[in-house]
């Protein structure tokens, strides 16, 4: 047993992961630089600011795709990876963020869960169509607006 002392005639005894999940197996918190930046302090620091500057562009990227066109969620979530590499508090975030998606995915996986989404959808549509046929009964197939020929 490793008791943390240095005196001779004890053995430091690895810890045993055999058989543990890989998931189980967290990374330690904290920052990901290598070892020549983190051993100045001036570097560090220019480093976690060029870490931060370019990991909140691609988060002000990611969320100006959230209305256009492209991955927006994808990118900020890629933005927070790069924080993540730098600051503890965007691997906590990635952490608990991760954590709620893998419940989601389990819940809809549910097969009660399934078959209520499938009869909500099943409504839904039956809807539509009801709401789809009621207009073309009333106004045909004319669109609401007139548009005149140019």
């Amino acid at each position: 047993m490793n008791t943390g002392s240095n005196k001779p005639g004890e053995a430091a005894v690895a810890e045993d992961r055999t058989g543990t999940d890989e998931s189980e197996v967290e990374r330690a918190l904290g920052s990901r630089a290598p070892e020549f930046v983190k051993a100045r302090r001036a570097l560090h620091l220019s480093w976690q600011v060029g870490v931060f500057v370019v990991g909140l562009a691609v988060v002000v990227t990611g969320i100006i795709m959230l209305p256009l066109p492209g991955p927006g969620w994808v990118v900020i979530f890629g933005g927070m990876a790069i924080w993540a590499t730098e600051f503890v508090w965007a691997q906590l975030v990635l952490r608990w963020t991760k954590r709620k998606v893998t419940e989601a995915a389990q819940r809809a996986l549910d097969p009660k869960v399934r078959r209520r989404n499938i009869i909500l959808t099943a409504i839904g549509v039956v809807i539509i169509a009801v709401l789809a046929g009621i207009y073309l009964y009333k106004f045909g197939l004319q669109m609401p607006w007139k548009i005149k020929d140019q």
